[in-house]
């Protein structure tokens, strides 16, 4: 007589669920993969069809040339939140990078004074990336430490003055020189956003970044050196905000100590996290960041091309970042 066994079946009802909860899980996965894209899609059209100017040239790339900075330093912060971090000193550093090339370039050459601020930059990077690994504090601590620091540095060199940079010879045209009618702001933030995203999804170090933010001690365990990977990320963003100083330091033609803060550190992580990148670390793209960065400028251009209060515009953005963080969330706890 032959005995069927059954301990090792699930009941029906449960394959079922188990079915359903893979289907959600992998449908909410795919929203994440490409859900920026669709929003961005709706805007674009509907800005398209209610306001005769969005669609002129001179406002597109505008728009482009006003985020190049943001741009930038979004892509920089993407390695950070994948690899488990968060940078909140970029605006700080963003500021004091700015003034300090305003500064040297007025007594020497602009190559002398870029270089300074950039160097600037990677040394804040580096000091941020040092605190976290080696002294184990919380980066959210160490970072928003920083900026304090930072920006009090800035203060002090600047006596709390605008540094004016219209006048020095060369400086202006570093961020404003064409090349086919687009400014070389553009030219530039394209070329390091390909550099960065390409570095997270097609190089080891990228697979390195993800695996440290996902997983930590497995990295660890796989021989991956997670605290250099950590610091370079660290690196990567203070350079990147410094670059963006020296980008608007030139577009502009003056710049303020406290012209970056807490306003732009909060604009580049909303268009991180709006890019799909989570908070959580282990997961993000370097594509999808620069679709969120550009997705919340279009609504701060079809704000002023619309007429609406520009109020709205920051109760809007604290919206949609509280949405994108817990949609984050709930995939994560979705696929667990």
């Amino acid at each position: 007589m032959t005995r069927h066994t059954m301990s090792n079946v699930a009941p029906p009802t449960d394959l079922e669920a188990v079915a359903s909860g893979t289907r959600a899980s992998r449908l909410m996965q795919s929203w994440r993969m490409a859900g920026i894209f669709i929003p961005f899609l709706i805007l674009f059209i509907v800005l398209s069809i209610t306001s005769s100017a969005f669609l002129h040239t001179a406002n597109l790339i505008n728009i482009l040339d006003q985020q190049a900075s943001t741009l930038c330093i979004a892509a920089a912060g993407t390695l950070v939140l994948v690899a488990g971090g968060i940078d909140l000193s970029v605006g700080s550093t963003y500021a004091l990078a700015g003034v300090t090339a305003g500064q040297i370039g007025q007594h020497h050459s602009i190559f002398i004074a870029i270089a300074v601020a950039l160097a600037i930059g990677l040394l804040v990077g580096l000091v941020n990336g040092v605190v976290v690994t080696v002294f184990k504090i919380s980066p959210l601590i160490t970072t928003l430490a920083m900026s304090y620091v930072i920006e009090g540095l800035a203060l002090k060199i600047t006596a709390g003055n605008l540094i004016l940079t219209g006048n020095i010879p060369g400086f202006t045209t570093f961020a404003t020189a064409t090349f086919l009618s687009v400014p070389s702001a553009v030219w530039m933030t394209a070329v390091f956003v390909v550099v960065l995203a390409l570095l997270l999804s097609r190089t080891t170090f990228g697979r390195y970044v993800v695996a440290a933010g996902g997983n930590a001690e497995a990295a660890r365990l796989a021989g991956v050196r997670v605290g250099g990977i950590k610091i370079t990320t660290f690196v990567l963003s203070g350079l990147a905000a410094a670059l963006g100083g020296v980008i608007d330091a030139s577009r502009l033609g003056s710049i303020l100590a406290n012209s970056g803060g807490a306003g732009l550190s909060f604009t580049v992580l909303a268009g991180i996290v709006v890019g799909g990148t989570s908070i959580a670390g282990g997961e993000g793209s370097g594509w999808r960041t620069a679709i969120g960065v550009l997705f919340i400028a279009l609504i701060g251009n079809g704000f002023d091309l619309l007429g609406v209060d520009p109020n709205w515009q920051q109760i809007v953005l604290g919206l949609i970042l509280l949405v994108a963080v817990g949609l984050d969330m709930w995939t994560r706890r979705a696929r667990r």
